[in-house]
Parts: C-alpha cells; sequence; structure tokens
C-alpha cells in the first residue's frame, strides 16, 4: 500500500532510541524526510546515519530537551515548515500518591502535556493553511487504565488526551488529523528499567521479571519498535484522513476494554 508520504518532512521527538526511533524508521521506509531530536547528541546522530544510508532520505539532527521552551523554538526553527509531527517524551517516575508534590506535577506537565501542546500550536497554522497535516502524539496506555504507581504519567497524559479530543475536531476541517497512540510494553530501555526494577524488588532474575509480565499479555510478548512505528505511519498516511481525534491501544490486548 502507497501511503502517500514520499517527500513529506516529519519531525519525531524523542527519536534516537525506542519507540520514536521505530516511528522515525517507518516514516523515513515511506519516504519521508526527518527532523530527528533527542537529548544525547551521540546516539541522536548515529540513529540520523543509519537511517539516511538506509532509507536515502534527508535528516537534520537537533540534540535539546524538547520539554523546555529553548529546545523547542531550537527544533521548530530548524524544522521549518512540518507535514507531519510526532511528539513523545519520556515518562515521569513512579510512585505513590503520597511521593509527589507540587513541583513534581508542574514538571510531568511541562513534559507530557504542556510541550506537546505548545508543538502542536506552532505547527498547526501552517498545516492548517496548506490544507493537509498528521500530529500523533504518543501517550501511554494509562489514560484508558490508569496505572497506580504512575500517577504523574495518569494525570498529564490524560490532561493531553483531553485538549487532542477538542482540538483535533476543530482543525480537521482544514485537512489536518490528530491522533494519539497509547503504547503498552515494547522491548525497548523502559522495559528494562522496569523489569529491572522488579527483579531488585523481588530478588528474582531478569528473565523471570520479564516472563511474569509477558504472562499479563494476551501475545504473550512484549511488543516490538517497528511494529508502533509502522502503526504511528499509518496515522500520518493519506488512509487515515478519516481518522480523527482517535487514542489507538497497541499493548499486544493488555487491557481489558470493550471500546
Amino acid at each position: 500500500m502507497d501511503m502517500g508520504l514520499s517527500g513529506k518532512r516529519a519531525l519525531v521527538c524523542a527519536s534516537s532510541k525506542g519507540l520514536g526511533l521505530g516511528c522515525a524508521r517507518s516514516l523515513a521506509a515511506e519516504g519521508v524526510h526527518l527532523v530527528m531530536n533527542a537529548r544525547g547528541q551521540d546516539a541522536l546522530e548515529a540513529a540520523a546515519e543509519t537511517i539516511r544510508a538506509e532509507f536515502g532520505v534527508e535528516v537534520m539532527t537537533v540534540a535539546c530537551d524538547i520539554t523546555t521552551a529553548e529546545g523547542q523554538s531550537a527544533v521548530l526553527e530548524a524544522a521549518g515548515a512540518l507535514d507531519i509531527l510526532v511528539t513523545n517524551a519520556g515518562g515521569p517516575p513512579p510512585g505513590l500518591w503520597s511521593d509527589w508534590d507540587r513541583d513534581d506535577f508542574i514538571a510531568a506537565l511541562d513534559a507530557n502535556m504542556l510541550t506537546p501542546i505548545a508543538l502542536m500550536k506552532a505547527v498547526l497554522p501552517g498545516m492548517m493553511e496548506r490544507g493537509w497535516g498528521r500530529i500523533v502524539n504518543i501517550t501511554s496506555q494509562s489514560v484508558r487504565a490508569p496505572i497506580p504507581a504512575l500517577g504523574l504519567s495518569n494525570a498529564a497524559r490524560t490532561g493531553l488526551t483531553g485538549y487532542v479530543a477538542g482540538t483535533a475536531r476543530q482543525v480537521a476541517p482544514q485537512g489536518v488529523t490528530i491522533n494519539n497512540l497509547l503504547p503498552g510494553i515494547h522491548a525497548t530501555d523502559r522495559a528494562v528499567q522496569l523489569d529491572g526494577r522488579v527483579a531488585d524488588a523481588e530478588g528474582i532474575t531478569m528473565q523471570e521479571a520479564r516472563e511474569r509480565r509477558y504472562a499479563s499479555i494476551p501475545t504473550r510478548r512484549y511488543g516490538t519498535a517497528d511494529e508502533f512505528g509502522a502503526a504511528c505511519a499509518f496515522l500520518c498516511s493519506v488512509q487515515a484522513g478519516f481518522i480523527v481525534g482517535q487514542n489507538l491501544l497497541i499493548d499486544g490486548g493488555a487491557t481489558s476494554l470493550t471500546m
């Protein structure tokens, strides 16, 4: 299937590894030129060079913290006119409700709600003027089924979901779609961190911790960054123009919902 994306230009945030990199690779495979962002310069440049060599697309890199005003300004200035925006940022730390104070919530909101909103507000006018655009926000399965230990993430990402629900319907008449991808556990550094925490806390091996989590997923495995990226590329495609303001779970069936 030709997704109609060849020659488009995309900004993919936090794309030096993990799910962001999966999205960048899948878009590049469709002929999309990329602006890639991450905090770590070395990993970012290595990922960009691999994509250039493999897919033959243009790749610009901007190493900065996208959750800061300075980082957003630098990335947007370098990116110029964009057809596609994929927002992404690491989640706040887990804990108990009693662990967090106002500053913790402000930091979570800045990273996982206000940063995507700022980026969307910056690129939407140009997309609407040109009559076409795609925005995909990487959020979390927790916006459909809150995870007790991730209260900061639950709150911030659910706020973003509410913002997108209204905004997506306001910009759709101009040919711009906004949707959210909700990942469950994927085989990324985040999964290694989570499994390592369980292994340390319970005195078990990493493999035992991993297999325990596998058992909670109907597919009995973790997702891959490539699978996730393919879903992102489809939501960015010309075929997805009638999908507006949706929250697509990519979790191997782990979240039990009827709708």
